[in-house]
């Protein structure tokens, strides 16, 4: 009987525990949200934070959008070739820059990036008494840390996917006109055809989805970290972990709003 019964044990405690944390996640998300409409907000924090979330991730985002839409390019083609409709590939790279890969990926370099750093800088804070310290000198932790941090995270990442649609676009135009052929005022009026406002803004509402459940793992994780130097690590490694599986099922719960009908 117990063979039967331990895994049903182990699988309920399983789903107990999620449920637990998901719960937590959410009374926290509440309580720094609340912070959003209650003086003093703490802009020095906020501006710092989305120049660190916004600009300095912008190497990176820019580098991935690029290629991505280069190699979108060029798969399609081969892929088209078969059907002779080669013409369709400017269409696919817009649709796919601006729907998905544009989020998407701008979202997954941001959580490796800006995601582990909340983490591990507020986790270090947590371990060595700052946090506790803040308390001591009347001054919220939730309002301080992790309030600015949440509305830089919402208001950057939308921003650095539009430079990133951009410049997908602007891989798959080059390396269409350079290596595959096209005629660049053929590509770019294809390109303007298959643009829609809709998806332009379907992108930038994920973006900015991502962005506030990025910055709310890295600063859950290292606000509740426990357990010095090693305790951080594991913050910052859920942080990280956390953030993609949420970007990515968030991803398909829009996606499936705003395109199932």
């Amino acid at each position: 009987m117990n063979a039967v019964l331990d895994p049903i044990a182990a699988l309920g405690r399983a789903a107990l525990s999620l449920i637990k944390q998901a719960g937590a996640l959410a009374l926290f998300a509440l309580e720094a949200l609340s912070h959003l409409v209650r003086p003093p907000f703490y802009w020095r924090i906020f501006f710092s934070s989305l120049i660190e979330t916004g600009f300095f991730s912008l190497p990176v985002v820019a580098l991935t959008a690029l290629f991505s839409g280069a190699v979108i390019a060029l798969q399609s083609y081969v892929g088209f070739g078969q059907y002779h409709v080669q013409s369709a590939i400017a269409g696919i790279v817009v649709l796919a820059v601006t729907r998905e890969l544009g989020p998407v990926l701008a979202g997954l370099m941001v959580a490796g990036r800006v995601g582990a750093a909340m983490s591990a800088q507020i986790g270090t804070m947590r371990v060595t008494d700052q946090i506790d310290a803040l308390t001591t000198l009347s001054t919220n932790p939730m309002k301080y840390l992790v309030t600015p941090r949440l509305l830089a995270g919402t208001l950057a990442l939308p921003c650095l996917v539009l430079v990133a649609d951009i410049l997908g676009v602007m891989g798959g135009f080059t390396v269409s006109v350079a290596k595959l052929g096209f005629s660049p005022s053929t590509y770019i009026t294809a390109t303007l055809d298959s643009l829609k406002t809709m998806d332009v803004v379907v992108g930038l509402v994920k973006a900015a989805v991502f962005g506030f459940l990025i910055a709310l793992l890295g600063c859950y994780n290292g606000y509740n970290s426990r357990g010095g130097a090693e305790g951080v690590g594991s913050a910052t490694t859920a942080a990280v972990v956390g953030a993609s599986i949420l970007l990515l099922l968030f991803d398909y719960l829009l996606t499936d709003l705003f395109f199932s009908q």
